[in-house]
């Protein structure tokens, strides 16, 4: 569990760097944006993926 925590402090600090740096996570071509009216919907599918796949890498190298 500890090693866990670890790495997803890790994890999210490189994430904070990474967006205070100027890479636009969250902003990438493809993610959905509806507005309509006084509303807006945001739905980051093509960063969901990248995360996904990032996430996956990790999991596949630590379990080596």
């Amino acid at each position: 569990m500890a090693r866990l925590l670890i790495v997803a402090g890790i994890v999210l600090v490189a994430a904070g760097l990474a967006i205070k740096a100027g890479l636009p996570l969250g902003r990438l071509p493809g993610d959905i944006v509806v507005r309509r009216g006084g509303g807006t919907f945001y739905f980051p599918i093509v960063t969901c993926v990248l995360v996904s796949v990032v996430l996956s890498l990790i999991s596949a190298i630590w379990r080596r």
